[in-house]
């Protein structure tokens, strides 16, 4: 009968859950500007050095399944950011960041987010508090209801300054010098 020995990494445990940051990219592709959190993931992962202790995964409309799977694990990321496209009222490509409890319900995708039990998860693990939840977002143009490719020109031009916030919010922190 083998034993298990603690010092050897559980290769049940997937990599991703083994890091200690979690950036999300959030949407469908298919739908103007709603892909905005995959191309930013397609972004960092092209233009980027990511620290060595974070994950970019873009996870399309499949977000419940990794945010389930995290809050079922004793493996467990410190944080996750999730990057979207939503309607906040904003001016359509500035970007933002939500609160988990301020989520917008509303999202063409039946597969959002924002919707329940989404934002359950989410809530679920601000609530355990072991785990940093950060919703950064950008407020979309216009979100179609049929398949129509291609970002509106203010959502298109705010996919760098996405990357660039993500990338200043991965630095770790410098200490002050006495």
């Amino acid at each position: 009968m083998a034993q298990y020995n603690s010092s050897q990494q559980d290769v049940s445990v997937p990599e991703w859950l083994r890091k200690k940051v979690l950036v999300l990219g959030c949407g469908n592709r298919l739908f103007g500007d709603d892909g905005f959190g995959p191309t930013v993931i397609e972004e960092l992962l092209r233009n980027y050095e990511l620290p060595e202790d974070v994950c970019a995964l873009d996870v399309g409309t499949g977000v419940r399944k990794i945010l389930f799977t995290v809050v079922l694990s004793e493996t467990k990321p410190s944080q996750i950011i999730i990057v979207d496209a939503l309607d906040a009222g904003r001016p359509p490509g500035e970007l933002f960041e939500l609160e988990v409890d301020d989520l917008p319900e509303n999202k063409v995708d039946d597969f959002s987010m924002h919707q329940l039990p989404t934002s359950n998860l989410l809530k679920e693990l601000k609530r355990l508090g072991a785990i940093e939840v950060c919703v950064l977002g950008c407020q979309s143009a216009f979100i179609p209801e049929e398949v129509s490719l291609g970002f509106s020109p203010a959502v298109k031009a705010s996919i760098p300054a996405m990357c660039a916030l993500i990338m200043n919010r991965l630095k770790p922190a410098t200490p002050v010098q006495a």
